[in-house]
């Protein structure tokens, strides 16, 4: 039998940054599926395509933990209690004045603190605005980063705050910015982008279902931040609810391409260099536009 061309060979399975996968045989346990094992394959099927699964399952596990998303989390927990019970307010529901005299709230005649653009994600406007939005990140944002890397997941996220602030302060430059929701929705957005161009490999019947919860979960938290911008009036201050769209149009561009070039190296994807260009292009818009062109000033 002649032998095979080694160009002609299929290659070893490598990780994005060429480590070879070990192989599901080299197991001590003789293929005995633990609990560990089932976690990761049912992760594996909310997460990604067929193509992609024996892959992560090979090189899954759970150092490092998620670290990124629940340091964040524990942060705007943190920010949260600080305002809530150290600064006292009237009720838990909707806190007020302390929020807004906070160095961390975007306030549109705050342009100048820079900071306040990415700051803002750590303060919440009561119990259900941050009950929610650390309810979608942790569920959603866990995840992704067991199947992705933190360093992914954390650009995703924080691309979503800033370009959440940057299109409010554009679209709704005298309104007050305040929540995670930026961050949050950049999240859904990726995989929302990834179940629907993916549909067939996820599992119909569970792609049908991930379209429907999300598409329910966004409706819900568009209506609360609906209200509060239109219904609400904290301390004269109104709460945008552009920063929800920023969020998920980052999400389904930087983060569809992040979170859909599984096991392949970002810097070689045509699309991760398109969206890069484009989100800079739109943060240089956003800086002149504040700086020369903002009702605000």
């Amino acid at each position: 039998m002649q032998d095979m061309d080694p160009e002609e060979q299929e290659p070893f399975p490598v990780d994005r940054d060429g480590r070879r996968l070990g192989s599901g045989q080299d197991q001590p346990d003789g293929g005995k599926v633990g609990c560990c094992e089932k976690f990761q394959q049912t992760i594996s099927r909310w997460m990604l395509p067929e193509n992609h699964r024996r892959t992560y399952l090979e090189r899954a596990n759970c150092c490092p933990p998620p670290i990124f998303i629940i340091l964040i989390s524990i942060g705007e927990l943190a920010v949260f209690i600080y305002y809530a019970v150290l600064k006292p307010q009237k009720q838990w529901v909707t806190l007020d004045q302390a929020i807004w005299n906070s160095p961390l709230t975007y306030k549109p005649e705050c342009r100048e603190e820079a900071w306040r653009f990415i700051s803002y994600m750590f303060v919440h406007a009561g119990v259900e605005h941050i009950v929610g939005n650390l309810l979608m990140q942790l569920l959603l944002g866990i995840p992704l980063e067991l199947v992705h890397k933190g360093f992914e997941v954390g650009m995703v996220y924080l691309a979503g705050v800033l370009a959440g602030s940057l299109a409010s302060s554009i679209f709704d430059p005298l309104s007050a910015l305040v929540g995670a929701s930026g961050g949050v929705y950049a999240l859904i957005g990726g995989y929302f982008m990834n179940a629907v161009v993916n549909f067939r490999e996820m599992i119909p019947v569970l792609g049908v279902f991930r379209i429907l919860a999300i598409v329910a979960i966004v409706g819900t938290d568009f209506g609360f931040a609906f209200y509060r911008r239109f219904f609400t009036d904290d301390a004269g201050l109104r709460v945008s609810f552009v920063a929800h769209f920023g969020g998920i149009v980052a999400g389904m561009t930087i983060g569809y391409v992040f979170f859909s070039a599984y096991n392949q190296k970002l810097l070689k994807d045509p699309r991760f260099w398109l969206c890069i260009v484009g989100y800079v292009v739109f943060v240089i818009f956003a800086v002149l536009f504040n700086v020369f062109l903002s009702p605000a000033s």
